[in-house]
């Protein structure tokens, strides 16, 4: 009598038992790499929200040559390259001068004064949410190694609130704001002169702020480790590259050249030459959320329906709206999707520049600061969140009514 060998096990000494691995090996890794985009569009969930609108506003307007001219095609470009570039100054370690002054400061009220107005400078020329990638991480460094890691949570608000705030003076200092400067047919100087009452005073009431956390501890040193990484010889080729491109980028967008397309081309064939790896590690997924937002704002706006209902209702309340919806989508989607319906400009920049005080979805610079937090705090998610909803919302109720003021102000 044969009595079956249990599943798994050999019949006969010196022999193997075949397997299926032509079919199921496909289908495993098949599974994984589902697993993988599934997971990519959980953790993007921005992207993964603009691909729906965009393919749900497609559906509503099908597609056609007009979509395709009022994509605004100078702001992803202007995106990308800066986007690049500022890659680069992370890689190469640009910010290094900074970082050393940093480890410098031996006084509480001195340090966090610095790695605040740090973020609130360095966003108005690199963007919030690079200006939080370089002092986040250094902040909580110095903060950890000093024993006053009590104070990080504050103090990390503090600068969400300062890249937010700060950002807003330049038209590159955030990404709705390049998209509204490409917009307005105004100079720089003129945007600027707008920012300018709000930013001012944004930053007198961060100095506030800081002062009132510290009344109790404003003479107290603090032993800051420095954390000093030298430049590479190697690399000071690198690092003059990407500073005269940066150049070149701000000469752009303040001149509003219409030679962009041969600025994107420099930027790009230069960075082919010194560095073509950096290209793998710049984040494309911004670039390409702004595109699908683009669609699905234009095809919003050619459909008359729907076009003229939200032109009611978003005419005149520009600035609560841009407030509002910031909550939903974030405030840079929120400034595409609004712009068409828009009569006051004042409105809707002021609007969306002040969005991200009131959560964490209102800003991305506001999520990659949040991210940064939980990678070195695993499990203080959810404090992060209470201490960056308590300050941020006291800030925003001091602000928000000066700003609900200046949107009367003619911009155009």
């Amino acid at each position: 009598m044969i009595i079956p060998a249990p599943d798994g096990m050999n019949r006969f000494p010196g022999t193997r038992r075949k397997t299926c691995g032509c079919r199921c090996e496909p289908d495993e890794e098949g599974t994984k790499n589902m697993k993988k985009v599934l997971q990519f569009f959980r953790h993007e969930m921005m992207l993964t929200l603009s691909l729906a609108a965009a393919v749900i506003a497609m559906l509503i307007t099908p597609p056609s040559a007009r979509l395709l001219r009022e994509i605004d095609w100078r702001t992803l470009g202007t995106l990308l390259m800066i986007l690049c570039v500022l890659e680069g100054f992370k890689q190469e370690n640009i910010f290094r001068p900074l970082i050393r002054l940093a480890g410098r400061m031996k006084r509480m009220t001195t340090l966090t004064l610095f790695l605040v107005f740090g973020v609130f400078f360095t966003s108005m020329f690199v963007t919030n949410d690079v200006s939080l990638i370089i002092f986040v991480p250094l902040t909580i460094l110095l903060f950890r190694a000093a024993g006053k890691e009590k104070f990080i949570l504050p103090v990390l608000t503090f600068q969400n609130i300062a890249a937010i705030r700060g950002s807003m003076l330049m038209p590159f200092g955030s990404p709705q704001n390049l998209f509204l400067y490409g917009q307005a047919n105004v100079t720089a100087w003129h945007f600027m002169l707008h920012m300018l009452p709000l930013c001012a005073f944004s930053a007198l009431l961060l100095i506030g702020f800081i002062f009132f956390l510290y009344r109790k501890e404003a003479g107290e040193e603090i032993c800051a480790s420095k954390n000093d990484t030298p430049w590479a010889p190697e690399g000071r080729i690198r690092r003059i590259v990407y500073l005269s491109l940066f150049a070149v980028i701000i000469a752009v967008i303040v001149s509003r050249t219409s030679l962009w397309p041969y600025a994107m081309i420099l930027v790009l064939g230069s960075i082919l030459i010194v560095d073509r790896k950096l290209f793998l590690k710049v984040d494309y997924v911004l670039i390409v959320t702004f595109l699908c937002f683009f669609i699905f704002s234009s095809s919003i706006a050619g459909h008359p329906g729907i076009s003229g209902m939200l032109k009611k209702a978003v005419a005149g309340n520009e600035y609560w709206w841009a407030i509002g919806l910031s909550q939903l989508i974030s405030n840079v989607p929120a400034t595409i999707v609004l712009y068409p319906f828009s009569e006051n400009f004042a409105g809707l920049i002021y609007g969306a520049d002040t969005a991200g005080l009131c959560s964490l979805i209102g800003s991305l610079a506001s999520v990659i600061n949040y991210r940064i937090y939980v990678r070195s705090y695993p499990n203080q998610g959810g404090q992060f969140i209470r201490v960056f909803t308590l300050i941020s919302w006291a800030f925003f109720l001091i602000v928000v009514v000066p700003g609900l003021l200046l949107s009367r102000w003619p911009f155009l």
